[in-house]
């Protein structure tokens, strides 16, 4: 948060500039029109000189009388004076008519108040205050014009940073990473005394919701320093030049509160690739870019700033980024393991009332590849389907429920489905589940069912045991065949084809083109990447495939893909025939219930597998 303490201090000013001028008015404007110095006599001379005829006119209000002689008269020490002021000490009705028989001009005026003064200041007042208006406009019209080049960065001053490291879970060697910057911004001369440089630069990494923006937060609040924050998109306008300037203010911001900490959030929005964009050498991004090398590493030092930056895309990042003496250090904030996820549960968890039946292992366990705010999303989405039920803690079935509805979409029980479509969807599904369980090394299946979610009119979700970092071709086979059982159940049961598998056979082909042109899992292909990708640096996205191979070898391509998939077709086909009996009975649990869990399907083949077994010892 920028500090607010000189716009108070000048609007204070301002107050008391113009509060003085007001009183100075207003003190002028009661010595305005009193004409020349009067004396006080008392009321026996005025009646005195009134009845003489010396009187020649006379201003009352109240009892208060105000007046000039004809000739002048001497009082006292009081010399030749004609204008004079005097009071009756009561009221004297027959005053008037002495002062019409001895030819006094007489006045009457009623005692002038606070509202008539300031009623009669006002229209002044107005028009002194549009003058200024119109001033301050012009001048912040200029100001603007000209502060067009700074910087738009926030300043959280180091007494406002909140987030710690205690806030963030999940990546304890980020955390070992950037303990040595905490240290060198707490202590510098640890470091320099031995001749040490501190990273100049730090480069957080990671797919999106690991926490990259929370991780410098932290930091910040650990080292007790100021943390300027700024987007990357905030550097680049339509006007030429002022992202350079942004980021030459961004930096003198940053001397001024050193030591401190320049987070700047998304940098892949002005580091991109220079010479790649449409605007060439001359690109206003490139501009800010070349600003940003030179201050980072150039030749001004900035001792004691620190900066850090997030992206999810290092691949299209400057090399003059990355070099050492700007961003030495990278840290990688990848997705949590079981672990990292348990501790981002507590995290999120800690402030918020649990059920005793809530299992925190157990969820962290069953959400495999979450990412922390994923993980932060879970436990929201548990929190408002509570309150909804008015519950007064969160229990585990929330937590089951908002797991389910992050993984698989939200239920659409309005739909309406025909119970032809409910039939031909248990039994799609039902093959899934089939496939799954009778190919070795496959995720156990979490949850089946056939109430519509999201864009499916049912789902099959299978949840790994063990985090998976790498793939086997067995692994992939298997998955093929899994993602076909649905189609393979529907041919043989129904005797037909539906367009439910259309998602199934779009994901296999896929995964099967991935297996020969990117992981070298074919045979006929061999070890071999084919495919060049073509990206547009800007967009930030493939937009095509080169094709550097021949056509005989894309005829291969086309054939082992084909191969590849009709053989895991077959594979599940193979597997349904054989367990048929265990098909329909699955799909008649679907359509009681529509919902089955992992341990239900493990209860109902097994029931159902004795109950064949002892038909077959009795047809024996």
């Amino acid at each position: 948060m920028v500090s607010k303490e000189p716009q108070r201090r000048r609007a204070l000013q301002t107050v008391i500039v113009w509060t003085a001028i007001l009183i100075a008015v207003i003190i002028a404007l009661q010595f305005i029109n009193r004409g020349p110095k009067s004396i006080e006599i008392p009321y026996s001379i005025f009646l005195r000189e009134m009845r003489g005829k010396n009187v020649k006119e006379v201003t009352l209000t109240d009892r208060s009388i105000r007046g000039r002689f004809k000739a002048s008269i001497s009082l006292g020490d009081k010399q030749n004076f004609t204008d004079f002021t005097t009071l009756m000490p009561f009221e004297d009705p027959d005053l008037a008519n002495e002062l019409v028989k001895f030819n006094v001009e007489v006045v009457a005026k009623q005692r002038s108040s606070w509202g008539s003064i300031v009623l009669s200041v006002l229209p002044w007042i107005l028009l002194i205050g549009v003058w200024v208006f119109f001033i301050r406009q012009m001048q912040s019209g200029q100001n603007r014009a000209l502060g067009f080049g700074r910087s738009r960065a926030k300043v959280i001053l180091e007494n406002k940073t909140s987030a710690t490291f205690d806030d963030v879970a999940g990546v304890e060697e980020a955390k070992q990473e950037l303990e040595e910057v905490i240290e060198f911004l707490r202590d510098p001369r640890k470091f320099t005394r031995l001749g040490g440089r501190i990273p100049k630069g730090v480069l957080l990494l990671g797919p999106p919701g690991t926490g990259k923006t929370l991780m410098a937060r932290a930091v910040a609040g650990e080292a007790k320093v100021p943390f300027i924050s700024i987007s990357g998109s905030n550097f680049v306008e339509m006007f030429v030049g002022v992202g350079a300037s942004r980021v030459r203010d961004l930096f003198d911001q940053a001397k001024r509160n050193s030591p401190c900490i320049i987070f700047i959030d998304e940098i892949d929005a002005v580091g991109r690739l220079r010479g790649a964009g449409l605007g060439g050498g001359h690109d206003e991004r490139e501009q800010t870019l070349n600003q940003l090398l030179v201050e980072m590493d150039g030749f001004e030092t900035n001792e004691g700033i620190i900066l850090m930056a997030a992206t999810n895309r290092p691949d299209i990042l400057d090399p003059a980024l990355l070099r050492p003496g700007r961003f030495d250090r990278v840290v990688v904030l990848d997705r949590p393991d079981v672990r990292g996820r348990l501790g981002i549960l507590k995290v999120h968890t800690r402030k918020k009332p649990l059920d005793k039946d809530v299992n925190l292992e157990v969820l962290a366990r069953g959400t495999p590849g979450f990412s922390g705010a994923d993980l932060a999303n879970l436990v929201n989405e548990a929190a408002l389907l509570a309150a909804r039920n008015n519950k007064q803690k969160i229990m585990m079935v929330e937590f089951e429920e908002a797991k389910d509805k992050i993984l698989m979409g939200v239920e659409r029980k309005s739909l309406l489905i025909s119970d032809d479509e409910k039939r031909l969807t248990a039994y799609h599904e039902g093959g899934h589940v089939l496939v799954a369980r009778s190919l070795p090394g496959m995720d156990p299946i979490h949850k089946v069912t056939i109430i519509p979610r999201g864009m499916a009119l049912g789902l099959t979700q299978a949840l790994p045991i063990d985090e998976r970092r790498t793939y086997s071709k067995t692994y992939c086979l298997n998955q093929l065949a899994f993602m076909l059982g649905g189609r393979a159940a529907e041919k043989l049961v129904l005797g037909d084809l539906s367009t439910g598998a259309g998602n199934d056979i779009e994901k296999a082909t896929k995964l099967a083109r991935k297996m020969v042109c990117e992981w070298g899992m074919s045979e006929k292909i061999g070890p071999l990447t084919l495919g060049e990708k073509q990206e547009e640096i800007f967009l930030g996205r493939e937009i095509g495939m080169h094709r550097d191979y021949s056509e005989e070898t894309a005829r291969d391509i086309d054939d082992e893909i084909k191969r590849i998939v009709t053989e895991a077709a077959a594979k599940a086909e193979s597997i349904i025939k054989k367990d048929l009996a265990n098909l329909k009975v699955l799909a008649q649990k679907l359509l009681e219930k529509e919902i089955l869990s992992g341990e239900e399907i493990d209860v109902i083949l097994k029931e159902n597998g004795k109950t064949t077994g002892k038909n077959r010892q009795k047809k024996n």
